[in-house]
């Protein structure tokens, strides 16, 4: 007999393979055998992300809320989603929600400094992505975006220091530069 445990770890090796067609029937199982674990539905609402499905996948993190408000994720995802749709203040809601339940946690600061960021407000972003690099001094993405807030500001000092820190960085992994980098501000998926 299959248990839900089963289930999930499987959904969950086919989201990560991205196959998360696949993986969405296997959460759904193990959701008729466990239909109050908020983890399965939040990892139906990742896999349903992933494959584009944000109507489906905001139901599924609203039902991961209602019964664990405390699930951080659901609400970083969630905010992923209004972000994408340009809901900003949705995005912002749904990032501040999180931050509230687990304010170490790096990708939420990152991605709420992105949606400052593209707002113009370049002094909270700056806030956002420092409190980012505080708790993960090598994330790339918040230090990438923390330089380019530096130079909006005008702080070119500050700017060309984590410009240093970021070509440390290249180098160590053997590259000089990000080949297919946007010039645009990154921000942190969800992962499941």
């Amino acid at each position: 007999m299959e248990t839900a445990a089963f289930l999930n770890d499987s959904g969950i090796a086919l989201t990560e393979a991205n196959r998360p067609f696949e993986a969405i029937p296997l959460f759904r199982k193990a959701l008729d055998i466990e239909p109050e674990n908020p983890l399965l539905w939040l990892n139906l609402g990742l896999a349903q992300q992933r494959t584009g499905d944000y109507n489906e996948a905001i139901e599924s993190f609203q039902r991961a809320v209602f019964i664990n408000d405390d699930l951080a994720e659901a609400w970083l995802s969630m905010g992923l989603i209004h972000y994408e749709r340009m809901e900003f203040e949705l995005a912002e809601e749904c990032y501040l929600s999180a931050l509230s339940r687990n304010e170490d946690d790096p990708k939420t600061w990152n991605n709420l400094g992105v949606l400052y960021f593209n707002e113009g407000n370049f002094q909270q972003a700056r806030r956002c992505f420092e409190e980012s690099v505080s708790l993960c001094p090598h994330f790339y993405d918040a230090l990438f975006n923390l330089r380019d807030t530096c130079r909006e500001l005008g702080d070119y000092r500050a700017a060309a220091e984590f410009e240093r820190v970021l070509s440390g960085m290249d180098a160590v992994k053997g590259q000089t530069s990000h080949p297919g980098t946007p010039d645009h501000l990154k921000w942190s998926d969800s992962h499941v």
